[in-house]
């Protein structure tokens, strides 16, 4: 895709991307992923999240299309729903959660847009993990805290991952 140049949003949903892009405003938007310490910790979460699916009342995805407003869609790395499971199939109504982990090729600012996009619509916490470091931040519409002990939290439901076991 050119640069400047602007898709609708039908032409985006019934388009193919690999890997898929999230759509900003008409902009096609790569997503930096593909190596190891990111696809690792990346099906490591979401395996953590998908055994316990009945235990917290949950339904977790990877890469799953979220619509966080008209002319927006983000697809986080990891993100959970609280139960009952959505039918549609890309998100409409705000996960209570969304995980991204970080690349070496993100940038702070498109990270914090995403971030903003994420709370804007309604997400309760977004989790940010650098893989190569070990440390996650947590966001929430009351403010941002480091998980210095590695353990990453929600409350309602009372969901802990320690990032060490994972």
């Amino acid at each position: 895709m050119q640069a400047g140049t602007l898709i609708s949003v039908d032409e985006y949903l019934n388009t193919s991307y690999s890997p898929d892009c999230d759509y900003v405003d008409g902009r096609i938007l790569e997503r930096n992923v593909g190596e190891r310490d990111h696809s690792k910790l990346q099906i490591a979460l979401g395996s953590y999240f998908y055994t316990r699916q009945k235990q917290w009342n949950i339904v977790a995805y990877t890469e799953q299309r979220v619509q966080v407003a008209p002319t927006r869609f983000r697809i986080p790395d990891v993100c959970v729903v609280l139960c009952p499971e959505p039918s549609d199939q890309i998100l409409h109504e705000p996960p209570f959660l969304c995980i991204e982990i970080l690349s070496k090729d993100d940038r702070a600012v498109d990270m914090a847009e995403k971030i903003d996009d994420y709370l804007n619509f309604g997400v309760k916490y977004v989790w940010v993990i650098n893989p190569k470091t070990g440390k996650a931040l947590i966001h929430t519409a009351s403010g941002i805290h480091e998980a210095k002990d590695g353990v990453l939290t929600t409350q309602s439901p009372d969901i802990t991952v320690s990032l060490g076991e994972i």
